[in-house]
């Protein structure tokens, strides 16, 4: 389907740019909502998913609260409550950083990365299913040009 019939707009884009723009957000908001559903039976937000994946990443080490803020891809996203929830769920821990007293370390948990692992098999399900829509070139380009109009 084109953007235009998702949409349902009937009249032209004014510009090619215009059209981009539109597509790029309808498109992002498909994706997040596609990964919303896999999320929510598990009772995590895409922002919650992204926190335990940066942790994840820099396992065993503990990761300061500001570093999880600026990896993160929401960057609306406030860090220190998405935390204070993952810590509620013992999906992560919080602990004072020895080496500074006013920042705080968080480190996943056995049960957050055991999540993860659960997670990562329904991940594993969405990339197949965009696999049969792009083909590893296609999507290899397309990364390279969302790259480009970023820089």
């Amino acid at each position: 389907m084109s953007i235009e019939t998702d949409i349902k707009q009937t009249t032209p884009f004014k510009t090619p740019y215009h059209r981009v723009m539109v597509n790029l957000m309808y498109t992002s908001n498909w994706v997040a909502d596609a990964q919303m559903r896999v999320l929510k039976p598990f009772g995590l937000t895409l922002q919650q998913y992204n926190v335990l994946r940066i942790l994840r990443g820099q396992y065993p080490n503990p990761v300061k609260v500001s570093d999880i803020t600026e990896r993160m891809l929401d960057k609306m996203s406030n860090a220190s409550r998405l935390v204070d929830k993952l810590v509620a769920k013992k999906f992560v821990l919080r602990t004072e950083c020895p080496s500074d007293r006013r920042a705080v370390d968080v480190v996943i948990t056995d049960k957050g990365l055991a999540l993860l692992k659960r997670l990562d098999i329904h991940q594993s399900d969405l990339d197949e299913n965009h696999r049969s829509k792009l083909t590893e070139e296609e999507a290899v380009y397309l990364s390279q040009l969302l790259d480009k109009l970023r820089a």
